[in-house]
């Protein structure tokens, strides 16, 4: 049934929350040119004109979930910095944690990551954004001496944001492997290294 005037109270915003959220369902599964208004608002069982209250059109709830994702991810990126004077035993535990939270982030909203990440012309611009914030996580840390001081901090930010994008498409999206794990696998690459220690430095 198609509603009259504008929804108020709480399901006025649940209707804007929900066509978001079908919008990003669509614009993953079919991309942005296939993707209609039409099939947004049948997916969300609204009316077209309900949409036209909150959107001006495809592009502009397009252009919000882009928004969204940016400031959601870039929000975890910032908290994933380490803080000051944890104990020696603790560093790699913290990195593991704050890695696993923004990689369930990550995997609790695939639509939303297809688009952020993949499928938004402004990807490029938002890991770019993402890569200046983990070398600016990374130049707090080395100065707080947890990591060695001739750290190229701006090759460990640009590494870093290929793993995460690439193990979310390839492990997170298809449901391969958990945030913790893939976090876990992360640290033991990134930490420990490569080199088997039980035969000695080579």
């Amino acid at each position: 049934m198609a509603e009259r005037g504008r929804p108020k109270g709480a399901s006025g915003e649940e209707s804007r929350a929900l066509l978001l959220e079908i919008a990003a369902k669509e614009f993953a599964q079919h991309g942005y040119h296939k993707t209609k208004v039409s099939s947004i608002v049948k997916g969300a069982s609204l009316s077209q004109p309900t949409f036209y209250l909150y959107f001006k059109n495809k592009e502009a709830v397009f252009e919000e979930l882009e928004h969204l994702f940016r400031l959601q991810i870039l929000d975890f990126t910032k908290k994933s910095r380490l803080q000051p004077q944890l104990e020696s035993t603790a560093i790699r535990a913290r990195i593991a944690y704050n890695l696993k939270e923004l990689l369930a982030f990550l995997a609790k909203n695939p639509d939303l990551t297809r688009i952020g990440f993949y499928l938004s012309t402004k990807a490029d611009e938002v890991k770019a954004q993402i890569v200046e914030q983990i070398k600016d996580n990374l130049d707090f840390e080395v100065s707080a001496g947890y990591f060695r001081k001739d750290l190229d901090t701006q090759m460990v930010a640009e590494s870093l944001m290929g793993i995460i994008e690439r193990l979310t498409f390839i492990q997170l999206l298809p449901q391969q492997k958990e945030p913790e794990e893939v976090a876990n696998d992360i640290v033991d690459l990134l930490i420990a290294g490569m080199l088997n220690r039980k035969n000695g430095d080579q």
